[in-house]
């Protein structure tokens, strides 16, 4: 049994995935190009959104953004410590604070309650995640960062097509970050990313900040990086980008599966905000004893991950970069979540063995 079985995946889509790679090493385009480009349209039509540009991971993309934000050294960013490094990770680069605001117990996403209290006269952003495949509350989020100024990038890499009250995750806010991740909903065969915008402006600039500040090669107009969506990648999501509504059904389908068929009393369930469609690029539970917990399910063949095992104020690299508001529930969190595995061709048998196992285990 595996977290995630990318090989199924693509023996599912082997002809169509070899004709595109085949595509591109015929045409001689292998960075950016005309398969980037038309990603690009595609991706944008699909989150309904003017402008979506191609960068080297997700990663990327939340610096990129947040430089073209005008982010600097002193600046705070305000975020969550529950998520992947790589939301605080860019903020600390760029010389920005990073203040940490404390998550809702249910969805384990940044509490939009608490955001107003840790704005200061230095605050230049608010970096929303939508954790494990659902969206923020962001009504409430873009009204306090409107009445504030504040511009609002959304940490998209885990919800891509997750949709809050009809509207797609990354399309809130002044940008939309992507990553795909391999093992994300929509993965590449490498590292890419995109960012996402309706505001042309960002979007030129962002164009121009993955370009080594270039509009016009050899002329740099801004502090630019070297992040490049390249045609290969762009080939590969072009072919998977029209089946992620089914993948992400399925993804439903087997969540509520778990849902049912999980009876312990002492496992707490993922929940779903209202007005929220979840995607589930994660299915974590909290349990008590975690560590027997995970052994006993390994014991069994049946892998799981920690998202995540220790937040990120409590990371080394972050102690003496961040400031930090109180996030006990954040806390609390990370000593008993557990993620058990979830994709598109998970077998039923699978579910089954993982569902009794679990049922066996606690009773």
């Amino acid at each position: 049994m595996q977290m995630v079985d990318l090989v199924t995946q693509y023996k599912q889509l082997q002809p169509e995935m070899d004709e595109a790679i085949q595509r591109v090493l015929d045409s001689g385009y292998f960075i950016m190009g005309p398969e980037l480009k038309a990603l690009e349209k595609e991706v944008a039509e699909y989150l309904e959104v003017k402008h979506a540009i191609g960068c080297a991971s997700g990663t990327d993309a939340l610096q990129v953004a947040l430089m073209a934000a005008d982010v600097g050294p002193g600046d705070e960013v305000i975020t969550t410590p529950f998520t992947f490094v790589a939301t605080v990770e860019v903020i600390a680069l760029l010389g920005a604070v990073p203040v940490y605001v404390d998550i809702d117990p249910v969805s384990y996403i940044i509490d939009p309650e608490q955001l107003e209290a840790a704005i200061t006269e230095k605050t230049k952003a608010v970096i929303p995640v939508h954790l494990y495949g659902q969206t923020a509350p962001m009504e409430r989020i873009m009204e306090i960062a409107n009445e504030h100024n504040l511009a609002v990038i959304e940490d998209t890499a885990q919800a891509i097509g997750a949709e809050r009250n009809g509207q797609k995750a990354g399309t809130f806010g002044t940008m939309g970050c992507i990553s795909f991740f391999p093992s994300k909903n929509l993965g590449a065969y490498g590292d890419a990313g995109m960012v996402v915008t309706d505001d042309g402006e960002l979007a030129e600039k962002v164009r121009m900040i993955t370009k080594h500040g270039s509009k016009v090669k050899y002329q740099h107009e801004l502090l630019g990086v070297n992040s490049r969506l390249d045609a290969l990648q762009a080939a590969i999501l072009r072919v998977k980008l029209p089946h992620l509504n089914e993948w992400n059904s399925r993804r439903a389908k087997l969540a509520k599966n778990y849902k049912t068929g999980i009876t312990a009393k002492e496992v707490i369930l993922p929940q779903t905000l209202s007005g929220n469609s979840h995607i589930y690029h994660q299915f974590s539970i909290q349990v008590p004893e975690r560590d027997d917990f995970q052994d006993h399910l390994k014991a069994q063949g049946i892998p799981t991950a920690i998202h995540y095992p220790i937040p990120l104020h409590k990371q080394p690299a972050f102690e003496s970069v961040g400031r930090n508001t109180g996030v006990p529930v954040a806390e609390e969190v990370s000593d008993h979540i557990i993620s058990l595995p979830i994709y598109p061709e998970m077998p039923g048998a699978d579910q089954s063995l993982v569902i009794e196992t679990i049922n066996g285990y606690f009773s």
